[in-house]
């Protein structure tokens, strides 16, 4: 008499959490005919990064963002990306910045836009406060999970 396994096979995805460990990555997925496994780990939490300097205007030569702090905490006060793709400040070249550094924003603004797959998804402040850092480059690729905007 032979038993069917059902379900999902739990060594092959220990196997995969192995190889995420051994390799450092942060995500793996295998297809193996109509099984499909994605086996994915949250990056380490960044407690302490060094804040950027600020962004400076081509024509004018004026900072475009007050000067932040040389040390944020970003353990609770950060808002992540949602998803991979490419983060903007503003809804296009030429208009204002959503935010900048020593705004305040409500709950709900919205702080940035992220392009994923030609979307552009717009991400809104989880709390209201004051904007004491923006921790990425206008119109760079992000990762899920990495810190963009510091709100205190």
């Amino acid at each position: 008499m032979s038993i069917k396994k059902t379900g999902v096979d739990q060594q092959l995805i220990r196997d995969l959490a192995g190889i995420l460990n051994d390799t450092n990555l942060t995500e793996i997925e295998v297809e193996l005919g109509d099984l499909k496994v994605r086996v994915s780990r949250q990056a380490p939490a960044v407690h302490a990064i060094a804040a950027p300097q600020p962004a400076y205007a081509p024509s004018a030569g004026q900072p475009i963002a007050a000067a932040a702090p040389a040390v944020v905490d970003v353990s609770k006060n950060a808002v992540t990306s949602p998803m991979v793709g490419t983060a903007y400040l503003a809804p296009s070249p030429d208009a204002k910045a959503f935010i900048e550094v020593g705004q305040k924003v409500k709950e709900g603004q919205t702080l940035l836009i992220i392009e994923a797959m030609k979307t552009m998804n717009q991400i809104p402040s989880p709390r209201t406060g004051t904007v004491t850092a923006i921790l990425f480059e206008d119109a760079t690729p992000v990762e899920y999970g990495m810190p963009l905007v510091v709100i205190e």
